[in-house]
């Protein structure tokens, strides 16, 4: 999956303890909403962030932002095998690391 396959796409992030809708809405911008927050993050919450992206091979994809809340986000997303690594650092300075699925929904 190019990356212009993917802008424009929303997909189902599933981490365990944390689900996501994610819309890539360009190559610098995307909206997530949360579905399951579990204690990080609200039900609901919905955030537009600028993102940067790297391809590290077809359909593998490095993408990190910053959150209104402060938290910054790094994703490994490999779309071939629908497995998606993400490293988070809270607010406070607390890392987590957090392995799921990424799926498309549309």
């Amino acid at each position: 999956m190019s990356q212009k396959q993917i802008i424009g796409h929303r997909f189902l992030a599933d981490l365990g303890v944390l689900t996501l809708e994610i819309h890539f809405e360009s190559e610098e911008r995307m909206t997530f909403t949360v579905i399951k927050g579990g204690e990080l993050v609200p039900d609901g919450h919905t955030e537009t962030v600028a993102i940067t992206t790297a391809e590290i091979r077809p359909d593998v994809y490095l993408t990190s932002w910053k959150e209104v809340s402060g938290a910054t986000i790094t994703h490994l997303e490999d779309f071939e095998r629908g497995l998606l690594y993400s490293r988070i650092t809270l607010p406070d300075g607390t890392p987590l690391a957090l392995t799921g699925t990424i799926g498309p929904l549309d």
